[in-house]
């Protein structure tokens, strides 16, 4: 038996029995169950999976700082587990040496907890990096909600639990009521993993699935610590904790905001973004031209919301596609009259707004299942266009799932050169376009790309770090060719892409169907990057009460840039994807709180919103209330003002307070009493 002694916590593994046996934290014993030491999925030839775990070796060989394990009988390989104590901290490290080429080792699940399930009334929570930040205090939710998409494997999902995917950051933190455990993967390459959160009647069994990107018979020898410390139990601490190793390993290119002079001016006016279609009323409604097409038919509303908001305008144009709505990757030139296109551009920019559109990621559209006359059907035969596709593990090209409503299609692999070629080709022309955002990634969350196991393409034959290489050298070739053009994707920028997807469509209201929202995203890389609300698409909150000014304030408190979705009457939508258009938001409350928020920006919280560091809030009392969650028959209890602390470059430290509501709101914040005016906030120096 080895034992660690840590900060405040003894962890005691057994290598001869491949178990880690107790974690105890503040004298309190943690697991449930003993976790084997690590789990491993082989491959074979013909695509099959063979799974072993540290129980299946027949030897293990104790060494002063780990275990050797072999005599696995699927297979000639061995595993070495390797366990330290570093600053009050354990580090552990694994490898494999393999001398069996039928098989490649796909993944390791490393290491791996069961932990007692969280549940209200215990007053657990796990911090989970989903989406930009989630706190969850129910696991059984997580287990049930339609954004669990189970494990993640090919063809791929956006929904997946993966880093760099709809996952932004290596890490997570099991947070009880009085210490919390942060487990942090510290690999500098940013290879994919998963993060394993699986509730069953024995606990809740968390950790890292860590993808190899190794081919058939070759050894995994990553330089990567997954780091077991022990926290004070609030969210932030564990953020702090993984802030600290990313602040020592920045993905190459990546400076901070303040430093950054390859930014548009645009930038740091925090602009209000505006997004609506200009065919159809939905995703998968008609796409036939509505109230806002031609393209110039939309500024006279655009004029009332400026007006109204004395803000700087980011249009945002959805179904604009000339080729298929969410029909990648061809999309140019704009639908209808491009003539047209080209004055709304100029009008915009004339007044000192900004114009972008919506793109959809890495699909190739087969078939629009919107615009049944799009084809590509005979494109894709005649190119032998399959061999730039993502392949499984049987090296067979399977059907997309992404969007199926909208199309049907494949996934590009683009570290395939056949795949990288579709893609510069499709999208050359909004690099030479004069737009001043893309969101180029819709669809890729995060901005990585989708599993491939293709052994045709010339990088390894299973998810590995070359994906993560691949993408960071496309987008920057891409983020060279755009002449100043900035780019982004669905959800925030997963943290190796940053320096190419600077702003982004931060959909925090997600966390809420399975926990609620917490601003890790804006805690841990919010002075190297900023991003916007986004439009909110299968927002949980119901219709009534009014919520647009509860999220346009959430946005605006951590950081963000704010998001109106717009009818095609210009009127604001609670969220896109609304079908009910009869009980929309209060507009004229909304508009005047997006005027007042750009206001106090200007005038006061500028240095702390735009480029500052977040810290940790003091303890704030105030009153809360209750929203439903549609579709779920459950509620989510959430403080009536939304609050956020802030460091500027200069030193000085701030918390803002931010009311969303029509009348005056009190809290206490280390004894003082506040009141925040209505739709307006205040600052408070700490």
């Amino acid at each position: 038996m080895k034992i660690l002694n840590l900060n405040n916590a003894t962890l005691s593994v057994d290598f001869e029995n491949g178990c880690i046996a107790s974690l105890t934290i503040g004298g309190q014993e943690r697991l449930v169950s003993p976790s084997p030491l690590f789990s491993i999925r082989l491959r074979s030839r013909d695509g099959k999976a063979v799974n072993l775990s540290s129980f299946d070796a027949a030897v293990c060989t104790v060494q002063d700082d780990g275990a050797i394990y072999d005599g696995f009988a699927a297979a000639d390989f061995s595993v070495r587990v390797l366990l330290k104590e570093s600053f009050g901290e354990a580090e552990w490290r694994i490898a494999t040496n393999s001398a069996d080429d039928r098989y490649f080792i796909e993944c390791i699940d490393f290491p791996v907890l069961t932990l007692p399930k969280v549940k209200p009334k215990s007053k657990s929570r796990i911090l989970f990096p989903y989406n930009e930040g989630a706190l969850i205090d129910d696991s059984d939710l997580w287990n049930n909600i339609w954004l669990n998409q189970g494990e993640a494997q090919y063809p791929s999902k956006g929904c997946f639990s993966v880093f760099p995917n709809m996952v932004c950051s290596q890490m997570l933190a099991y947070l009880w009521e009085d210490v919390g455990l942060y487990i942090g993967a510290h690999d500098s390459k940013r290879a994919p993993k998963e993060i394993i959160m699986r509730s069953d009647a024995d606990g809740l069994t968390i950790g890292f699935r860590l993808f190899c990107g190794i081919g058939f018979g070759e050894s995994y020898l990553p330089d990567l610590p997954v780091v077991f410390a022990v926290t004070d139990g609030r969210w932030e601490s564990a953020a702090e904790r993984y802030r600290k190793w990313f602040e020592r390993h920045l993905p190459a290119g990546l400076c901070k905001t303040a430093d950054n002079l390859a930014l548009p001016e645009w930038y740091s006016d925090s602009p209000l973004v505006v997004t609506y279609p200009i065919r159809g009323l939905h995703d998968t409604d008609e796409m036939k031209p509505n109230k806002m097409y031609p393209y110039t038919n939309a500024l006279p509303a655009l004029d009332r919301i400026k007006e109204a908001c004395h803000a700087r305008l980011l249009v945002l144009l959805m179904h604009w596609e000339g080729t298929a709505p969410w029909a990648p990757p061809h999309v140019w030139p704009p639908f209808g009259d491009a003539e047209n296109f080209d004055e709304f551009m100029s009008t915009l920019h004339a007044s000192g707004d900004m114009l972008g559109v919506y793109c959809s990621g890495f699909g190739y559209t087969l078939q629009s299942n919107l615009i049944e006359s799009y084809s590509k059907a005979e494109e894709y035969e005649k190119g032998e266009l399959w061999r730039g596709m993502c392949a499984g593990p049987d090296g067979k090209v399977a059907i997309s799932n992404i969007c199926t409503d909208q199309r049907s299609g494949y996934d590009i692999c683009p570290a395939s050169e056949l795949g990288r070629r579709l893609l510069d080709d499709a999208y050359a022309p909004l690099f030479e376009s004069e737009l001043d955002y893309v969101q180029i990634l819709d669809q890729n969350h995060g901005g990585g790309q989708y599993f491939c196991y293709s052994r045709e393409h010339g990088h390894s034959p299973a998810p590995g770090a070359w994906m993560t290489e691949s993408m960071q050298n496309m987008l920057s070739d891409w983020k060279e060719r755009a002449n100043g053009t900035l780019f982004g994707c669905e959800s925030a920028s997963s943290e190796p892409f940053i320096p190419s997807l600077q702003f982004s469509d931060n959909r925090f209201e997600l966390n809420y169907f399975f926990g609620r929202a917490v601003p890790l995203y804006s805690y841990i890389y919010h002075e190297y990057v900023r991003n916007f609300m986004g439009n909110q698409v299968c927002c949980p909150f119901s219709d009534t009460p009014d919520t647009l000014r509860y999220r346009l304030a959430y946005s605006f408190s951590i950081g963000d840039s704010m998001t109106l979705v717009l009818t095609e009457n210009g009127e604001p939508a609670s969220y896109w994807g609304m079908r009910d258009f009869s009980r929309l938001p209060d507009r004229e409350k909304a508009l005047a709180l997006i005027s007042n928020l750009t206001r106090f920006y200007r005038e006061s919280a500028k240095p702390y919103l735009y480029a500052g560091r977040m810290t940790a809030s003091p303890e704030i009392e105030c009153e809360s209330q209750s929203f439903e969650i549609r579709d779920y028959g459950r509620s989510v209890t959430l403080p009536a003002l939304l609050s956020s602390s802030w460091e500027a470059s200069d030193g000085s430290r701030v918390l803002i307070l931010v009311n969303p509501d029509e009348n005056d709101a009190k809290c206490t914040v280390d004894g003082v009493e506040l009141s925040v005016p209505p739709l307006d906030a205040i600052m408070m120096k700490l």
